[in-house]
């Protein structure tokens, strides 16, 4: 029987870090333009211990969200030992497009996906390339799609990436500014004869009160004028809204997986804010009238922040090159993929290795 297996991974982390200690000198306001009563230190200091992060990654000021995708491409590539001209499908989930330090405008012509493949040399004009515009959920997503192609019969390998430069998109008189950082994360998605690979899938659209929780707004700051646009959420709305609905989507993409929770070893999900992720998790395991297990949610977002559609095929990467410390993945493990970002879009995904 058939299936489609990720067989090589890459991922690609700025050599910049931007530690808490760094947002100290930052003016920060209210939504409203009003100025925050608290001390730098105080906010800072509530922000890590609810998101749990310490610092996070910066891309270097040469560098694109283009750049990014193709170093980790690069590495998967060569991980899974493919030749690059057999790609039948290029996928870049990203949401901003080649933001170029201190641009004002974002860059999206042509695609990322186009871009990269031009910087990896393919020549091959049946290799399609394309953006996916889906959130924080992405990556996910353009693995769901990369295994819709190769169930169907019209592609056999299949370029997955997710990469972001978020700190272009960042307005410094924000606190949500410190959540967000820069990565890559790519995987190849193979027809193979051995067994396991993507077992089932999960994918949903709030976008009736849902839609513009996060979104694209001007600086708080109430005397800068320009009309620069940054990225903005509504963090209490988020939070509830993944609590309320990311477990049970979970819980709908394992059911029909034929696998049982205790099967599950472990859950790669987006790393937005480890209190939200922790809980999400909690809740999904009391679906099942069980605890969550120890050590089941492997992290990163202590060292490298929220990279958005790069958070979980980074986090994927560095557990099976070994370079999470206490965490790995073995043959035969089930375990999911899951995510929820801007849109509202949710997805998960049961995976054999």
């Amino acid at each position: 029987m058939m299936s489609t297996k990720i067989t090589g991974t890459g991922s690609y982390i700025p050599n910049n870090i931007e530690r808490n200690e760094a947002f100290n000198k930052h003016e920060f306001h209210n939504e409203d333009g009003s100025s925050i009563k608290h001390h730098n230190e105080v906010i800072i200091e509530k922000f890590k211990a609810i998101t749990g992060i310490g610092e996070r990654r910066y891309a270097e000021d040469h560098l694109t969200t283009s750049d990014l995708a193709f170093f980790a491409a690069q590495k998967a590539i060569e991980d899974s030992k493919i030749n690059q001209e057999e790609l039948d499908y290029i996928i870049v989930g990203h949401n901003y497009g080649d933001v170029k330090h201190l641009a004002e405008q974002s860059d999206t012509v042509p695609s990322i996906a186009s871009r990269v493949k031009h910087l990896l040399g393919i020549k091959n004009p049946k290799c399609v390339a394309y953006d996916l515009l889906f959130g924080c959920p992405g990556w996910n997503e353009g693995l769901i799609q990369a295994n819709a192609f190769i169930k169907s019969g019209i592609a056999k390998k299949c370029l997955v990436i997710g990469a972001e430069t978020l700190s272009r998109v960042i307005d410094k008189h924000d606190r949500d500014s410190m959540i967000y950082s820069d990565g890559a994360g790519a995987v190849i998605l193979e027809e193979t004869d051995e067994e396991g690979g993507i077992i089932t899938h999960e994918s949903a659209t709030y976008a009736v009160d849902e839609a513009h929780f996060i979104y694209f707004g001007e600086t708080n700051h109430p005397e800068i004028t320009d009309k620069r646009r940054y990225i903005k959420m509504y963090g209490r709305k988020i939070y509830e809204f993944a609590l309320n609905h990311v477990p049970a989507a979970m819980k709908s993409c394992l059911d029909r997986s034929g696998y049982n929770i205790g099967d599950l070893k472990k859950i790669l999900i987006h790393q937005a804010n480890e209190k939200m992720d922790e809980a999400i998790v909690q809740r999904f395991y009391k679906l099942y009238n069980m605890d969550m297990p120890k050590g089941i949610m492997p992290m990163t977002i202590n060292k490298l922040g929220n990279s958005s559609v790069a958070t979980i095929p980074t986090l994927y990467d560095l557990i099976l090159k070994g370079q999470l410390e206490g965490q790995e993945i073995n043959k035969g493990d089930v375990i999911m993929f899951a995510s929820v970002g801007a849109g509202m879009n949710i997805n998960a995904i049961v995976y054999k290795y």
